[in-house]
């Protein structure tokens, strides 16, 4: 572990944070190490998700939030995870050029992250960029998902409070961000509020927020033109109103963070334990599929017995 690294990186150094960044990107031992030494020194940082179809204005709005938060004296660091490019597998739209203007601002970081074709909207190492963030100092950190709709669910569970961004004129409105999407929300956007039909967008939303379960309907829906910073303010107030205050609850938002991240290096160790079986038991299981002598989840069970 690069001692030098991590401090620098505590002192929010910017390219301290980039390497660490860079550093969980490639995985390995490397990254381990340093996630362990990180681990213990997160929970500071305020984690908000915005989510969206894409065309919602998701980069432009966050770009006023950036503003808005600077304002309000907060620093903030962003993760904009765009899809990748075929052949670098680098981030191919990079948000960070829509949010240029905070270029020179030492209160700002943004980093584009590149999906890597991970599904959920997000990226394999999301939680632990973010980790990195935090324990940088960064009073917000926001992450921007893809952008490719209704399977970007993934963000519930590395964000305090999720930000679901839909416009006006997108098609069928609520039909681009109904099911899992709509109900992770926990502030609704209506983006681009200035456009017509923005109004009819807005009751949509508030009738589909009505038949979701009592404790879940008040979802605060507000309406914003990003390009002017109309609404943004009151988009802040509403996620600050919704961050966990208590002591308890945000350490059990970070040990839901933890049991995550074992979930996901237990999956992915099962996946490699299962891919390189080639001892006569497996192959007989295999077997016994090809010609239906067993379902799926009875294989299941013989591949993960002792």
């Amino acid at each position: 572990m690069d001692v030098s690294l991590l401090k620098r990186l505590r002192a929010g150094d910017p390219k301290a944070i980039a390497r660490a960044i860079t550093i969980m990107e490639a995985g390995g031992p490397t990254a381990s190490r340093l996630h362990r030494e990180l681990l213990p020194l997160t929970g500071s940082a305020l984690t908000v998700g915005f989510t969206g179809p894409p065309g919602a204005g998701k980069s432009t709005l966050i770009d006023s939030f950036i503003a808005e938060l600077r304002t309000s004296g907060r620093t903030v660091a962003v993760a904009a995870v765009d899809p990748s490019s075929p052949l670098s597998g680098g981030a191919v739209l990079g948000d960070r050029i829509r949010m240029g203007r905070h270029t020179e601002d030492p209160g700002v970081f943004i980093r584009s992250i590149a999906s890597r074709g991970h599904l959920g909207g997000l990226t394999e190492n999301i939680q632990h960029i973010i980790d990195v963030l935090d324990v940088a100092g960064r009073d917000v950190i926001v992450i921007e998902t893809v952008g490719a709709g209704q399977s970007e669910v993934e963000v519930v569970e590395v964000a305090d409070v999720r930000v679901v961004v839909n416009a006006p004129g997108l098609g069928d409105d609520v039909q681009a961000i109904k099911a899992g999407i709509l109900e992770i929300a926990n502030v609704l956007v209506v983006n681009k509020a200035d456009l017509p039909l923005a109004d009819r967008t807005v009751r949509q939303l508030r009738s589909m927020l009505s038949l979701r379960r009592e404790s879940d309907r008040n979802v605060p829906v507000i309406q914003t033109v990003a390009s002017s910073g109309k609404g943004v303010a009151e988009l802040l107030e509403a996620v600050v109103n919704l961050a966990p205050r208590e002591p308890a609850e945000r350490e059990a938002r970070r040990r839901a963070r933890v049991r995550r991240l074992i979930a996901e290096a237990a999956a992915a160790e099962v996946r490699r334990r299962i891919m390189g079986r080639t001892d006569k038991v497996f192959l007989d299981t295999l077997a016994r599929m090809e010609v239906d002598g067993i379902s799926l989840e009875a294989a299941v069970h013989a591949a993960l017995a002792p």
